[in-house]
């Protein structure tokens, strides 16, 4: 698109996905997991829908060093000098301030007029024409106002995993899903969040956002000034041999923040476009049911032959490569399972928090 020609968009590609083990490791988190049996792993998904917005050498990755070769793996096509590398975890507000500098110094003299994409790597979505159509509504805002802009999600549920966003009228604008955020609230009690849903001026946050880069630019000079300050003083070590050094310099003096906490949430000029495009977050193994092939009785799966008698709600997946693996199941109601080649996974649904705290509990126990 010729209007999006100094266009970027950045993958933040640096979480290990824990609530998904045992097929999402640190070894190979889920955004290079195809747990959808598509042939395309998430990464590579969202890659696809964000070259059809923004010429594909404005496509960044911001990942972890010890994922350097499985995005090269997963995106042969980005140019190598396009995957920026963490040294370890900061959480996304220093993610999308090395991010900014990047594109600022790729940019140079357009750096001014630059609009950016930030979008997560292992998220779904299933009406991509929609998406697309939503995001160009927001970066043609973005380039008319001084606003950050954040997608907003319809909420199909109260569900208690998501941040929700409270909007109120933006005046003087044509299209009517362009609203300005009232407030943010992270992830509320349950009987919050159906408040929420019964209000109708609540919607959830995907995460995914989309401003110029002079505004976010201002946005950190006003709101973490501490952290714009480490970037700005080393600018010159960017896109040289003493990038890597100078970044773990400036990483070791960043706070862990993220963009919703350190800006989102302070800024004044924050607008929302209103949006359904068949999102997820595919946070948890429950998220990932919904949108699964289900039969009669809501058993969804991937990966797998089903052979099941007197079980329903239950979400059943393996990464078996050689074809798909029959599992049969009897009387068994919600449950998760999973099987990998290395580890077996039966949790009841409903508590599927508990898989987050054995992988810290078994993490914890390899360290001792």
């Amino acid at each position: 698109m010729s209007s999006n020609q100094n266009t970027y968009a950045v993958i933040m590609a640096g979480g290990i996905g824990s609530r998904f083990w045992p097929m999402s490791k640190e070894s190979r988190p889920k955004q290079f997991l195809d747990i959808l049996g598509t042939g395309r792993s998430l990464i590579q998904m969202t890659f696809d829908r964000l070259a059809r917005l923004v010429p594909a050498e404005n496509i960044l990755v911001v990942t972890q060093e010890r994922y350097r070769e499985l995005v090269a793996e997963h995106l042969p096509q980005l140019p190598s000098e396009n995957t920026l590398c963490e040294p370890f975890m900061r959480n996304t507000a220093p993610c999308i301030a090395y991010a900014n500098h990047w594109i600022a110094n790729k940019a140079g003299a357009d750096a001014a007029d630059a609009a950016v994409i930030v979008a997560p790597s292992d998220h779904l979505i299933l009406k991509e024409d929609d998406f697309l159509e939503i995001a160009q509504v927001a970066l043609n805002h973005t380039r008319e106002t001084t606003h950050l802009v954040t997608l907003g999600i319809h909420p199909s549920r109260p569900d208690t995993g998501y941040g929700y966003i409270q909007f109120e009228d933006l005046p003087n604008v044509d299209d009517q899903r362009i609203r300005m955020v009232k407030t943010f609230t992270e992830k509320p009690q349950l009987e919050l969040a159906e408040q929420f849903l019964a209000s109708g001026d609540f919607y959830w946050n995907s995460g995914i956002f989309i401003w110029s880069l002079a505004n976010i630019t201002s946005a950190f000079e006003a709101h973490l000034p501490e952290m714009q300050g480490l970037f700005e003083e080393h600018a010159a070590d960017f896109a040289t041999e003493r990038e890597a050094a100078t970044i773990r310099g400036i990483y070791g003096e960043c706070e862990n923040i993220s963009i919703d906490y350190g800006i989102m949430e302070k800024a004044p000029n924050v607008a929302v476009v209103l949006s359904d495009f068949g999102w997820s977050d595919l946070g948890t193994w429950g998220s990932l049911h919904e949108k699964l092939p289900q039969d009669a009785n809501g058993n969804g799966s991937a990966g797998v032959s089903l052979e099941i008698t007197d079980a329903e709600g239950n979400v059943v997946v393996s990464d078996a490569t050689a074809g798909k693996k029959l599992v049969a199941l009897r009387g068994l109601d919600n449950f998760i399972v999973v099987d990998t080649q290395d580890a077996l996974l039966i949790c009841p649904k409903a508590e599927e928090q508990w898989i987050k705290q054995l992988v810290t509990q078994m993490k914890a126990g390899k360290q001792k």
